[in-house]
């Protein structure tokens, strides 16, 4: 059984930081090609990030190009979305979702559906 437990986020003022966990069990992350993914309400869902699968090269949207870093601990098979210079537009429940193998591209940020797995979401909200 695959599950995707997000955790982190919380309430932050503009211009803090938080860090996202992204807990895989039932897969091992380093054959995953894993992606953050968030929605805000009202809004279609963004495609945030993603690490590909083996050394694990990275993939960020251009809204959060510079602020946001992606990385992944294979032995805790954990996905981690450290979140700098958070601006009240970040404000959004923000998801993990999985895909075998894979390097990291735009295509994975384009096609949330099209992951095999997805977690619950974790809420982050930035005040102005």
């Amino acid at each position: 059984d695959v599950q995707l437990q997000a955790s982190g986020g919380g309430l932050v003022q503009a211009g803090g930081s938080l860090r996202l966990s992204c807990a895989a069990s039932g897969i091992a992350i380093d054959a995953w090609t894993i992606g953050w993914y968030r929605q805000a309400p009202g809004k279609e869902r963004e495609g945030v990030s993603c690490i590909g699968s083996g050394h694990g090269n990275t993939y960020y949207a251009d809204s959060v190009k510079g602020r946001f870093t992606i990385s992944k601990d294979n032995a805790k098979n954990t996905v981690y979305l450290q979140m700098n210079s958070l601006k009240p537009e970040d404000t959004a429940v923000y998801y993990c979702a999985a895909d075998p193998w894979g390097l990291a591209s735009s295509d994975y940020m384009s096609d949330p559906d099209g992951m095999d797995y997805r977690g619950k979401g974790t809420q982050v909200t930035v005040s102005s």
